[in-house]
């Protein structure tokens, strides 16, 4: 059955995984979207899930609170270290990791100083 948004997803190069609003979709091994209702979760969340997503909370909270200058030097650290993440990515991994040792090196590397919390 011709489904175009199926279509229009591949043709842009996209692989869908994942949940998107109510739906659940993945791609079998006939390279053909499956899209479903999404299920709720059978168990609570533990404790570490819900402490590792308000972690990622947190992070995206602090990023919003940066300066565009501030994220545009983020963005730049990461190029210039030749990461294949973005300045956010990056700045996500600080807050989730606290590795600040990494960072230092990104910025020694970078010639840049960064603008972070520190916990």
């Amino acid at each position: 059955m011709f489904n175009p948004v199926h279509t229009i997803f591949r043709i842009i190069g996209l692989k869908c995984q994942g949940d998107l609003g109510p739906i659940t979709c993945y791609t079998d091994r006939h390279n053909r979207v499956v899209w479903y209702p999404k299920a709720p979760p059978k168990e609570p969340p533990t404790d570490l899930q819900l402490t590792r997503r308000a972690r990622f909370t947190l992070a995206g909270q602090l990023w919003n609170e940066l300066t565009i200058e501030q994220r545009e030097e983020w963005t730049l650290a990461a190029r210039r270290a030749h990461l294949r993440i973005s300045g956010y990515n990056l700045f996500t991994y600080l807050i989730t990791s606290h590795r600040y040792d990494v960072i230092k090196t990104i910025e020694f590397q970078s010639d840049i100083q960064l603008t972070y919390p520190i916990f």
